[in-house]
């Protein structure tokens, strides 16, 4: 039978470190413990299928704090957007409607692993054209963003995944927040661009990704291989 802890997860939100049971200042043995005998207990053969999406979200919650630097942005961002506030936050977000409540409403679930309306919310008030750093602190806009591209990323969305990443980058280059963190996500935005971006737009639109990489300040050899790549696709182009 499922626990508690199981029964209690759709009628609360809960931080990565609740889900887990574990204590903020929680080491990476007691994390990684926690993990193993909570992924028992919510195995199907144990909690049946409807764990699964418990199961998903444990999984998330221990994915971002047995990394160092995943968990560090983490905690920035918890302690400074939802810990002063509490949960009530949320109800009184969805009370407003007006825009500056929905950018901090799709941060406040993204926060708390609520993916699915996160993205409903962002699509339903423009996606990639919600002017999100209009309505919330620089940031809580950069580390928003980064929990949507990557989520956005992971259910393959890339193109979307691709200019927000951009978005970031850019904003870190003009004045850095992430720091230790950039080198994570320059490689996120070269991995799409290598792997994943190409099959799913068209050519002009790749161009337009081209270009907005080689304004990215990659270094030279990263800059000519763009470079290339744009004048190869206008060759292409002009040819069919």
């Amino acid at each position: 039978m499922p626990g508690h802890w199981e029964k209690g997860l759709a009628h609360k939100l809960k931080t990565h470190y609740e889900l887990l049971g574990v204590e903020l200042g929680a080491t990476a043995g007691e994390i990684k413990k926690a993990f193993r005998e909570k992924a028992k207990r919510l195995h199907p053969d144990i909690a049946g299928s409807a764990a699964a999406e418990a199961m998903r979200k444990l999984i998330c919650a221990y994915e971002v704090l047995s990394s160092p630097q995943r968990r560090f942005e983490y905690d920035r961002a918890y302690s400074r957007f939802v810990k002063k506030t509490g949960f009530n936050y949320r109800t009184w977000l969805r009370e407003q409607d007006n825009p500056a409540s929905q950018a901090k409403l799709v941060f406040f679930e993204l926060l708390h692993l609520e993916e699915d309306e996160a993205i409903a919310l962002w699509r339903k008030n423009g996606g990639l054209d919600f002017p999100m750093n209009k309505h919330l602190d620089r940031e809580d806009w950069m580390d928003c963003l980064f929990i949507l591209a990557e989520e956005l990323d992971r259910r393959g969305s890339t193109y979307e995944a691709f200019r927000l990443f951009a978005a970031i980058l850019r904003e870190e280059r003009r004045r850095p927040y992430f720091r230790h963190f950039t080198q994570e996500l320059e490689k996120q935005i070269k991995t799409i661009v290598r792997l994943k971006l190409k099959p799913q737009v068209d050519n002009e639109t790749w161009i337009e990704c081209m270009e907005i990489m080689t304004g990215l300040d990659f270094s030279a050899r990263d800059q000519n291989r763009w470079i290339r790549s744009m004048a190869d696709t206008l060759k292409k182009m002009r040819q069919g």
